[in-house]
């Protein structure tokens, strides 16, 4: 994949976040940047994206959210798993990972 970033689908998304903020609450621009690191640089999360993701999923009551001071004392909102959430977060890793099975037999065998 060359210099080019791949997209991420919406759903797709959604489901990166949960993970990321399994290991704790972070602010945006933590969940974006942490995605980045763990894909190795392939997987980047623009704020166009993210911020509507994280309202998504915070109306659907999986993660929820408090104002905090971040690493730099400014202040940001911290979101965090919700219980809800951390089922949610089970139920879609198993349909990923379906899915990517599924894609990838078709890629080898058809």
């Amino acid at each position: 994949m060359s210099e080019e970033r791949a997209d991420i689908l919406q759903g797709t998304l959604d489901l990166l976040i949960l993970r990321t903020l399994r290991a704790g609450a972070m602010h945006g621009w933590s969940i974006s940047q942490r995605i980045q690191q763990v894909s190795d640089d392939v997987l980047n999360v623009q704020q166009g994206s993210l911020y509507p993701s994280l309202h998504r999923l915070k109306r659907r009551g999986w993660i929820a959210s408090e104002w905090g001071a971040s690493e730099n004392n400014r202040r940001a909102k911290f979101y965090r798993l919700t219980e809800e959430g951390e089922a949610r977060l089970e139920v879609e890793t198993e349909r990923w990972q379906l899915l990517s099975s599924a894609v990838s037999q078709v890629l080898q065998n058809a």
